[in-house]
């Protein structure tokens, strides 16, 4: 089955509509899970007050709100996203903040609607692998950044290094109530495969990564790998996160019987039990490519 972008692009702005009310549900555990990601991408823009930094795919801008207090008051951080949704959760998020310095603009990153060398910066943590042109993606990103401008970003690692992705697809695909994703497959609740779509683990290549930048018209590319860890109180809460922030895992496995779904949350906390402590606790390791590159 060949890969169609422009029903891909329907079915991302679909899927990311209808999550945004679960990631806002679930914001505090994902800026934890997040931080050092976020963290990291700010410290590699080295930002100075008064620049002008854009949030490419930006959710709940997590990232962009930190930036924007390091370019305030006189800078201003430009926070785009493709879904409506997003931006509204992230519009609520700066205003219990505080934080004024910011626009709110729907974007598509594969041909941002801005003039050439517009900006200081440009963030998107967890953006390019699910857009159905990477390469476009950071050639207009590129394209926007003045001279010496610097992007910042964050793509997952190969689905082995992120259990805490892997194991609940893994179960859906064994149990037949999704068939196993296949290279020209976009990712589904658990994994996409390199060499083929859009996927949350598409990009999980430190050389395709740096290929790609290279080909944008990127210098100075540094990439590293991030460990990261995600924790929460009980595998009962890790289920329900799951099911929340993840709008086809929902689907697929609320569409079942319920004893089906019964034995589906069973056998993945099953597979969670290696990383269940004595008092019910969950932590799950997982694992990012991060990087940087100067215009």
């Amino acid at each position: 089955m060949s890969f169609d972008p422009a029903e891909h692009r329907e079915a991302s702005l679909e899927n990311w509509e209808a999550a945004a009310s679960g990631w806002s549900r679930q914001q505090e555990l994902m800026r934890a899970f997040a931080a050092p990601v976020s963290h990291w991408m700010i410290d590699a823009l080295e930002l100075q007050p008064g620049q002008r930094v854009l949030e490419l795919a930006a959710g709940l801008a997590e990232t962009g709100l930190l930036a924007a207090e390091l370019v305030a008051p006189a800078g201003n951080v430009l926070i785009s996203d493709q879904a409506e949704a997003m931006l509204a959760a992230a519009r609520r998020r700066a205003q219990e903040l505080g934080i004024t310095n910011v626009d709110f603009r729907v974007l598509n990153a594969e041909w941002i609607d801005l003039p050439v060398a517009s900006v200081d910066a440009v963030l998107c943590r967890w953006g390019y692998m699910l857009m159905a042109d990477p390469t476009a993606a950071l050639a207009e990103t590129r394209r926007v950044l003045g001279s010496g401008g610097r992007v910042a970003l964050a793509v997952w690692d190969a689905i082995e290094h992120n259990p805490w992705a892997a194991l609940p697809g893994r179960v859906l695909v064994e149990r037949g109530v999704l068939p196993p994703p296949s290279p020209r497959d976009p990712a589904r609740a658990g994994g996409a495969f390199a060499g083929g779509a859009p996927g949350p683990f598409a990009l999980g290549s430190a050389e395709r990564l740096a290929a790609l930048l290279e080909d944008a018209g990127f210098a100075e590319i540094r990439i590293e790998a991030l460990e990261l860890s995600r924790r929460q109180g009980s595998f009962d809460e890790l289920w329900e996160s799951t099911l929340d922030i993840s709008p086809s895992f929902h689907d697929a496995v609320l569409s079942r019987p319920a004893a089906e779904i019964d034995q589906i949350k069973a056998a993945v906390g099953e597979r969670f039990a290696p990383y269940t402590a004595a008092d019910g606790s969950v932590e799950v390791p997982g694992r990012t490519l991060v990087a940087s590159a100067s215009a």
